[in-house]
């Protein structure tokens, strides 16, 4: 099979699609990867390490989308690569289409393929291919949002881990999964004290027993999230229903009651964020103020430490696209019922289920159709 690497283009996007190791895999396994000229650079991997891998180096991007068959990427196609897309192609990469249905409509026009890293399953219902980056993303919340707590970047200057005689700041983490659980460590290493918000009752036993009752934790509700976020310097929206837009839990009357200063980071806003007030923001822009409530809400968080996160991507896609690879769409999906769950369109419908109703669309068994 031919591969095509192309250089992410969203904002800020210093990621690749692969390491050169990576490449190396799939070379020896037989197939042809061609990589764009400087897509590894934002990383730190040059041509030259792409080349020794077994790449071929292409400086026209136009022509990796044209000879690929299948394109590994990060990032979902952003509208400058919606015409570089070819009939009947495989992308395979983050797509989270809930909240983007021009790109949804771009793809099932032109009948690609879409197998999206983030609704792929393992055997116990996990997301293997996105937790890394809900990992990065998680940490790099409490990372981000001490920062904007400074007074000097907007916040109400805050020291969240607090000094003697002063008390800590409050982090208040909604939803205790992949991203919750790692904003959650971040915030205790710096000494903030930290409220879980979860639904699951064997999550916030989890939670208890793991951080030996350290941790607050409360059922999930319209009371106690309001109570909560009261007292909050940082809000964290981790919250993830797999494929679908993300519930808005904090509507903006709720932003309007917390403290002036406090920070908001949203980080289910790939799936169209959890607060009311959230909208996408880019690295080049990250921040805005709503009723003296500093939102952080960028797309692409994990983008910003690059060369951490482009290694513990491929360390999970790559087995899968050797699958892709090796085998073809059809045979990789119907050995492996989790990547059957990651293939969001095919030839002209949607299947992704999760997808096709939070964006009103007609869906299809991507069984069916293979």
């Amino acid at each position: 099979m031919r591969i095509g690497i192309p250089k992410e283009i969203k904002d800020h996007e210093y990621r690749v699609g692969i390491i050169p190791a990576g490449v190396a895999a799939l070379v020896a396994a037989g197939h042809e990867v061609v990589v764009q000229s400087d897509a590894g650079a934002g990383s730190g991997f040059s041509d030259p390490q792409f080349v020794e891998a077994g790449a071929r180096i292409e400086e026209d991007v136009d022509r990796v989308w044209a000879e690929a068959e299948m394109i590994i990427k990060v990032k979902e196609p952003v509208k400058p690569e919606y015409g570089r897309m070819q009939r009947g192609q495989l992308l395979f990469t983050y797509l989270h289409l809930a909240p983007l249905p021009e790109l949804t409509d771009v793809l099932v026009e032109r009948e690609v393929a879409g197998v999206a890293y983030e609704t792929i399953t393992d055997e116990e219902g996990r997301l293997p291919l996105l937790t890394p980056m809900s990992e990065v993303a998680g940490r790099m919340s409490v990372v981000v949002g001490a920062s904007y707590l400074q007074k000097t970047h907007g916040g109400r200057g805050t020291l969240l881990a607090g000094i003697p005689g002063v008390p800590p700041g409050d982090v208040v983490i909604i939803g205790g999964g992949i991203v919750g659980i790692n904003a959650l460590k971040m915030a205790m290493g710096l000494g903030a004290s930290v409220t879980v918000l979860e639904t699951n009752l064997d999550r916030m036993r989890y939670i208890d027993d793991m951080f030996h009752g350290q941790v607050i934790t409360l059922a999930s509700n319209g009371h106690n999230l309001l109570a909560a976020l009261k007292r909050a310097d940082l809000l964290i929206g981790a919250v993830l229903i797999p494929g679908r837009a993300a519930p808005k839990l904090v509507t903006r009357a709720m932003i309007g009651q917390m403290k002036p200063g406090s920070v908001v980071v949203d980080v289910a806003v790939d799936q169209g964020g959890c607060f009311e007030t959230t909208h996408p923001t880019t690295h080049s822009d990250p921040v805005y103020t709503v009723d003296g409530v500093v939102h952080y809400c960028v797309a692409n968080m994990p983008g910003a430490v690059p060369r951490t996160s482009t290694f513990g991507l491929t360390n999970a896609t790559l087995p899968y696209a050797l699958a892709l690879a090796n085998k073809g769409l059809k045979q990789a999906a119907l050995d492996d019922p989790g990547l059957l769950e990651g293939i969001n369109t095919l030839k002209g419908f949607v299947t992704s289920k999760p997808v096709a109703d939070s964006l009103g669309r007609s869906y299809r068994e991507a069984r069916d159709l293979l």
